[in-house]
């Protein structure tokens, strides 16, 4: 299956190409953007991280939340530092405008830790309307240091499969139909 171009986000230094992996869920292969310059407001090492990679790896991943203001006062309950709420939105290929909220931990483990998103009311989620065909069979964040982590993830509410592991890296495992493709590790 072939992404979809999804859009640039402005601001952020970046654009996407989307894929659907399964109601609620979405492969987001994001790159770049040579049109844009200066430094973005969001994730500002994001950007020059990209341009250091050389093959495909998962940087990052999001849970979805229905309220973003309630899962802030979750991360400020347990006193984990964050930014946001920060309003996000791109316009797709077909002129459409999407909306988001995001929260960025201060601390996201290098990636092991989400960001968490609230689509805007007005917007679909990408796995509606995406190319469809693939599936996410598994998810998993590996770590030496897992029982912290899954220690980590319980307060912040996350329900996740954390695995112990020599390195610390994002692994998931895709279906679609060529076969079966494993990111990370």
């Amino acid at each position: 299956m072939r992404p979809a171009m999804g859009g640039v986000h402005p601001r952020r230094g970046t654009r996407n190409a989307l894929l659907a992996l399964g109601k609620g869920r979405y492969l987001e292969v994001i790159a770049p953007d040579p049109a844009q310059s200066g430094i973005p407001a969001t994730r500002a090492e994001l950007p020059e991280m990209l341009k250091k990679l050389v093959a495909p790896q998962l940087v990052g991943w999001a849970v979805h939340t229905l309220n973003i203001e309630t899962s802030a006062e979750r991360l400020r309950k347990y006193g984990v530092a964050f930014q946001g709420p920060t309003p996000g939105s791109r316009s797709r290929p077909d002129g459409k405008m999407l909306h988001w909220k995001t929260l960025n931990l201060s601390n996201d483990r290098d990636g092991l830790l989400p960001f968490l998103i609230e689509w805007g009311a007005d917007s679909a989620h990408p796995s509606v309307d995406a190319p469809a065909g693939c599936a996410l069979e598994s998810f998993a964040v590996v770590s030496p240091d897992s029982s912290a982590l899954a220690a980590e993830f319980q307060k912040l509410g996350i329900d996740v499969a954390v695995q112990s592991g020599k390195t610390a890296h994002l692994q998931a495992k895709i279906v679609g139909p060529k076969g079966t493709m494993v990111l990370g590790g």
